[in-house]
Parts: C-alpha cells; structure tokens; sequence
C-alpha cells in the first residue's frame, strides 16, 4: 500500500491487489515506529495520521523476575515522532488507501487474489488473479510481492528462501484494561514463561510466548490450565482471564525467521515480510516493510516512468535493504537464542542480565535499543519529488 502510494504520486499506473473485503484481521502488525512515523511526515500526512485512535508509548520496560527495568527510551531520537505508535494495521492500511484513492494512477481492488504469475521468455510479466466474478490476467511492466511469509508469489517464482529458525511461536488474546491497570506496555519475564502486555486503551493485547510446536500440548492440558499459566505473568489482570472463554478467543502466530537469498527476477520484485520474514522481537517487520517501500520507490518510480526497468534496478533495491535486513534478523536470532529460549526452559528465579543491569543504572544506555527498534539500520526518506513537480 505504502509503495502504491508513492508510485502514485510520482504518476505511475498502479494496482494494488488485495485478497480480502476489508482490512480487519486482528494481532497483525500493529507497531508504528519513529522511522515510519517520519515517512508519514515527509508525505506530508503526519497530522492527520495522528488523528486517528493510537496509544504513544515512550518508553518500553521489563519485569524480570522481581526487578523493573526500562530497556528502551525513544524521547531522544533525531524524528519529528520520538515514541512508538500502537494502532490497529486496519486503520493504518485504510488510511494509506483513502489518501491513495486521490490519485488518479491509483487503483485499490480488494476480493482479489493473486494466484500465480504469468511468465514470457523467462520474465515475469503480469498475474493471475481470482476475483467474486471470476478469474483473469492482468499484465504488469513491474510486479512486486507483498503477500507475506506466506508469499504465493515468491513460491510461483521459486525464489530460494534461507530459513534461520525460531524456538518460539506466541499465542495472542486479549484482555480487558481497568481504569486501576498499570499504564505502561511492558515484557514480563518469569521462571519459564514470558508474556508481553500492550497497553491498547481499554484493553491489553497480549503475547504468551511458547515453544516452537508446543501449542497442541498447550490445547491438550486445557483452558483452565492455560489460564492459571499466563495469570503468573500479568497478575495485574488475574480477574479478566474469564473473558478467555474457548481456544477461539486465542490466536496462534507461527514465529519465522527467513530470507530470499535473491528478492528479485526480471519483472518481479518481492518486498517486506515476501523478501525476509521478521520474529515479533521488536515489533520491526511493518516498519522494515515500509522501509522496503520507500527504498523501492526511490530507485524505481523514474525507470518505471520511463518503461525501462531493468534487473540491475531490482538488484539495487536488494543492494540497499539487505544490510539492514540481515542486521536485524541476527539480533532477533540473538535474543531468541540467548535470552528468550533459555527463560522458556529456566527452573531457577531470574535476575537481570548484566547489560540490563548497566542500562537501569546509566539511563543514557537506554538510547541504543531504542535508535536499534525506533530507527533500525539505515532509515529510508522519500527521494521522489511532490506531486505538483512532476511532469
């Protein structure tokens, strides 16, 4: 959506395909950051994007064990927004769209499925698509993927893919927030369990994480059991487990961490979690998507514009966002692997690791997470020109 709206603007025919009749599905990404709140600015949105319903979150902390920690502050970044953004990714995608339909190169067609590409001489050149009345081929100078880990595109295309792993899957519900709640959105880090409270207003969206496949188990023990599990971790809100009422209430996120080794073939680029399925550490997948966009649409929209897109140009949008791709996904590795996985399996009380220790102590510590979720490694600004100063 984001790339759609950008190509727009710099006059580019564009169709944004989209399987669904709306945008409401819950426990998406729902984490704006600093870096995609400046995008926003830079298009020149940014107040009427703060507008709509949103939690700013300054500050993110931890309980580990029986010591409180703030990991994070973000009220030191070099952005027009120092704080994270909670908002549902239905508003921020119909945002996106209502600005975009003003445009008139753009095109939003929803209960449209892409089934597959169609290919002449070894170059992607349009996709099938199936729609309520039926199926058809549309044809493209440019496709680019932004369906997912679960890239339909990307498997049509045979793109390799490198898996590097993930021990956790996480099980997200919510709950209901009472006026007396604590405020603060916060990881709570326990003698084997983990659980994740997001302060979403009048109600706490919520991550229980687990280990990789153990979900069945989980199912088998029982509600009440699960319930009496995840109470440990928020006993802030022991009384509103009851609205847990089936496993329905319960959303299982498979937790993946993988890579394209090539993101592109000739007419045909894959970007956001298509190209590098990102762990929920941080919160950064949306926001590395949108990053992917605005670096896209910098390097193409001119060679787009002039019928002229070429592998090379492909490649150099690959050139721009590997780096901080793989930076990324080697910390979340990290943390799974050295910090998250070993709490799963933890039978003794936990104490803070030394590095969270020296951050409670040095507040000035606290900056170098925040700048890693807040702005991640190089933050993309739109390059194109404004719509009145294009020809």
């Amino acid at each position: 959506m984001m790339l759609g709206l950008l190509l727009a603007r710099a006059g580019i025919e564009v169709r944004v395909f989209e399987k669904h009749a709306d945008f409401l599905r819950d426990f998406r990404g729902d984490t704006i950051h600093p870096s995609t709140l400046e995008v926003i600015h830079e298009l020149g949105l940014l107040e009427r994007f703060l507008t709509l319903p949103h939690q700013k979150v300054v500050e993110l902390g931890a309980q580990i064990g029986n010591a409180r920690l703030l990991l994070a502050d973000f009220g030191h970044l070099p952005t027009r927004c120092r704080f994270l953004a909670f908002m549902p990714q239905w508003d921020f995608l119909n945002f996106l769209a209502r600005e975009a339909a003003q445009l008139p190169t753009f095109r939003l067609e929803m209960e449209t499925e892409v089934t597959g590409i169609i290919e002449a001489a070894d170059r992607v050149v349009g996709v099938r698509v199936a729609t309520p009345h039926g199926e058809r081929e549309e044809p493209a100078t440019l496709v680019v993927a932004a369906d997912g880990r679960q890239s339909a595109v990307r498997q049509a295309a045979g793109l390799p893919v490198i898996e590097l792993g993930a021990p956790i899957d996480v099980l997200w519900f919510r709950l209901p927030r009472s006026p007396d709640s604590p405020v603060e959105t916060m990881g709570r880090f326990n003698t084997g369990s983990i659980f994740i409270a997001i302060n979403r207003g009048d109600y706490w969206q919520c991550g229980y994480v687990i280990a990789k496949g153990s979900f069945e188990h989980i199912r088998a023990q029982g509600l009440d059991a699960f319930r009496a599990a995840v109470a440990t971790g928020a006993p802030f809100a022991v009384d509103q487990f009851g609205v847990l009422r089936s496993w329905d209430d319960v959303n299982l996120l498979t937790v993946r961490v993988d890579r394209l080794t090539t993101w592109y073939r000739a007419g045909l680029l894959c970007i956001g979690d298509a190209a590098h399925a990102m762990s929920p550490i941080g919160g950064v997948g949306i926001n590395l998507a949108i990053q992917d966009a605005v670096a896209a649409a910098n390097v193409l929209a001119e060679p787009l514009r002039d019928g002229r897109v070429t592998v090379e140009h492909l490649r150099r949008v690959q050139q721009r966002r590997e780096l901080p791709t793989r930076v990324t996904q080697w910390f979340q590795v990290q943390v799974q692997r050295n910090i998250i996985a070993p709490v799963l399996s933890s039978t003794r009380p936990l104490t803070p690791p030394l590095p969270l220790r020296l951050s409670a102590r040095f507040p000035i510590l606290r900056r170098i997470p925040a700048r890693m979720i807040g702005l991640g490694i190089r933050p993309e600004h739109i390059r194109l020109p404004p719509p009145a100063l294009i020809g």
